[in-house]
C-alpha cells in the first residue's frame, strides 16, 4: 500500500491524481497506524520549509516516519517541500531543523544573470529539462534531459554530491534530484510534469531495495 502524507501541504489532490493516471492504488492518510502499515510513502510538500515541518511535528509524524523509512527501509519519495524536509536544515524565513535524512541544508536559490545580463527570476517557476547523474533510478527510461515543472525558490545543497542524481540549470546548477538508497525526493513536481512526471512516478514505484 501507497500512503500520501496528507499534513496539509495543499497539493495532495494533484498528486492523488497522478497515481490515480498511472492505476496505483494509494491511501491518503495522516494516522501513524496507516504509514506503519504502508509498503511505500510519499511526502507531497508545498509552501515554506518551516512551516511544513511544524504542521509535520503538530501530528507527530516526523518519529514516525523516521521508524519507517530510515530504521524500516520503506521506499520514499518526497516532492518539492517534500524533498527538502529530507535535509538537515532549510533556511528559509530563519533556520529550521529538518527531518535530517541526508545530509545537507536548504538554502535560497541565487542565479546568476543570463547572458544578455538578464536576471533570472525567482521564485523558478516553469518548465525546466533535468540533466540525470550517479545512476538516477527516478530517471531511468527517460529521453537524455527531460523537462519538469518547478514552482520553488529554494534548493537542496547536499553535503555528498553522490546522492545528486539530477540536476537543473537556472543561472546556475541546483539539484533536482536526490536519491540515497530507498530515500528519492524531487524539487519539480512530478505530478505537474505530464508524461515524464508520471514516468518518475512508475518508476518509484518499480524500485526494489536490494537484498
Amino acid at each position: 500500500m501507497i500512503v500520501l502524507v496528507d499534513y496539509g501541504s495543499g497539493n495532495i489532490r494533484s498528486v492523488a491524481n497522478a497515481f490515480e493516471a498511472i492505476g496505483a492504488a494509494f491511501l491518503i492518510s495522516a494516522r501513524p497506524d496507516d504509514l506503519r502499515a504502508a509498503d511505500r510513502i510519499v511526502l507531497p510538500g508545498v509552501g515554506a520549509f518551516g512551516e511544513a515541518m511544524r504542521r509535520l511535528e503538530a501530528l507527530g509524524l516526523p518519529a514516525v516516519l523516521t521508524e519507517e523509512v530510515v530504521q524500516k527501509k520503506k521506499p520514499f519519495l518526497g516532492l518539492c517541500v517534500g524533498m527538502q524536509l529530507l535535509a538537515e536544515r532549510g533556511h528559509e524565513h530563519g533556520e529550521h531543523r529538518g527531518l535530517g535524512w541526508i545530509r545537507g541544508e536548504v538554502h535560497r536559490i541565487e542565479p546568476a544573470t543570463d547572458g544578455d545580463g538578464k536576471a533570472f527570476p525567482v521564485p523558478h517557476v516553469g518548465w525546466n529539462s533535468v540533466k540525470a547523474q550517479n545512476g538516477s533510478v527516478l530517471l531511468r527510461s527517460m529521453p537524455a534531459e527531460p523537462t519538469f515543472y518547478f514552482v520553488h525558490s529554494y534548493a537542496f545543497r547536499a553535503a555528498d554530491p553522490g546522492v545528486v542524481a539530477g540536476t537543473f540549470d537556472y543561472g546556475g546548477e541546483f539539484s533536482a534530484v536526490v536519491e540515497q538508497g530507498h530515500i528519492f525526493g524531487t524539487q519539480f513536481h512530478p505530478e505537474k510534469s505530464q508524461k515524464a512526471g508520471l514516468q518518475l512516478l512508475k518508476n518509484f514505484l518499480a524500485y526494489e531495495a536490494p537484498c
